[in-house]
């Protein structure tokens, strides 16, 4: 299956990897700077493979590689939704770096088109393929839980200054978002998909507290209320000293209580249920290994996507995923910014209408 990547910066790598990891066909790498490419191509040894193509211009990529399948697209985040919906029209299947947009009405559009074009497209939601994380889906789609009381989900990182000076897009409101769409979305996605009902409301407090040289928010908070009467909060931050402390996801049901932690919820914490077993016994203590906070799970994410097209069927973390955790983010904006808590769904919100916030 042939494709192609848009986008050589920090996440590049794991895309390389998963893609070699499902013998995927490298047939052109997009990037503006051609040595962001050569670079990526090193690393991973492919640097004299003259059959991969090097483009800075994705719609020249587009117009001569009518043969590629699949495009990954790993840019900064605010040009998201213009590549993806160029590349739907060019009928590519996609799968989208996190979050697929930063509108609404983009997020949206990306969906719709989608539909029409025949494309697949999934969301770079890569942690839900972690062991833990699979572990807890199948205890809640089994009913272990009960009737849920209510849920959290914890990301206590570090980011300094040198991470934002490496790539200048970041932390600003048109290209990225602060932590809470950056790097908080993935736990906001993992949250709302096991409390397999829709949020309803969302109340937010955010604040930009130690990094005065970006425009976005360093940490958030917020209340959640969903449609079958349970409730969350979110934590979301990039000011823990001195280093990344935890991602925690936390569920309370009336049969069952769960903790999964570790630096990217990769590590089984507390598993309780009413109805114990000796294989629940032997799952607390779990920890998959993990070399960073990415994690694992893009080889899986792309195995599936690759068999999704295969198949003829939606990936298992779809567009309408990747709409949903961006939705919450949005909220979350948007109620710092009224003062007040924001009914979903969202009426067309943009994280370019919080410029400002905290001048």
């Amino acid at each position: 299956m042939k494709y192609a990547l848009i986008g050589c910066g920090r996440i590049a790598t794991n895309h390389i990897t998963a893609a070699r990891d499902n013998d995927f066909e490298i047939v052109a790498l997009c990037d503006v700077d051609a040595a962001s490419m050569e670079s990526l191509l090193a690393k991973h040894g492919l640097e004299k493979d003259s059959s991969i193509k090097r483009y800075t211009d994705y719609q020249q990529m587009l117009a001569e590689e009518s043969s590629i399948e699949l495009i990954a697209i790993a840019t900064e985040s605010g040009i998201h939704a213009r590549i993806a919906l160029d590349c739907i029209k060019a009928h590519k299947h996609l799968i989208i770096e996190k979050p697929i947009a930063m509108s609404i009405n983009d997020a949206n559009e990306i969906v719709e088109e989608a539909k029409r074009a025949g494309v697949l497209v999934a969301a770079c939601h890569q942690n839900r393929f972690n062991d833990a994380i699979q572990k807890l889906r199948h205890a809640v789609e089994s009913g272990r839980f009960g009737k849920i009381s209510h849920g959290s989900i914890h990301v206590r990182w570090n980011r300094r200054q040198d991470y934002y000076t490496q790539a200048p897009w970041r932390g600003t409101w048109e290209q990225d978002g602060g932590c809470l769409m950056n790097q908080c979305i993935h736990g906001i996605d993992l949250l709302c998909w096991m409390m397999e009902s829709p949020v309803e409301s969302v109340y937010a407090q955010t604040r930009k507290r130690f990094h005065d040289y970006i425009e976005a928010e360093d940490i958030g908070m917020a209340v959640l209320t969903f449609a079958n009467g349970s409730i969350a909060t979110i934590e979301g931050t990039t000011n823990v000293y001195p280093e990344n402390l935890e991602e925690a996801l936390c569920l309370f049901g009336q049969d069952g209580t769960v903790k999964i932690g570790g630096k990217s919820v990769n590590a089984v914490e507390v598993w309780k249920f009413i109805d114990s077993t000796e294989e629940d016994k032997q799952q607390e203590g779990f920890s998959e290994q993990v070399l960073n906070i990415y994690g694992n799970g893009h080889t899986l994410l792309y195995a599936d996507m690759k068999q999704a097209i295969v198949e003829g069927r939606k990936p298992y973390v779809d567009a309408v995923a990747g709409r949903g955790a961006l939705e919450v983010v949005l909220a979350m904006y948007k109620s710092q910014k009224t003062g007040l808590p924001v009914r979903l769904p969202l009426e067309d919100f943009s994280s370019e209408e919080m410029q400002g916030e905290f001048s």
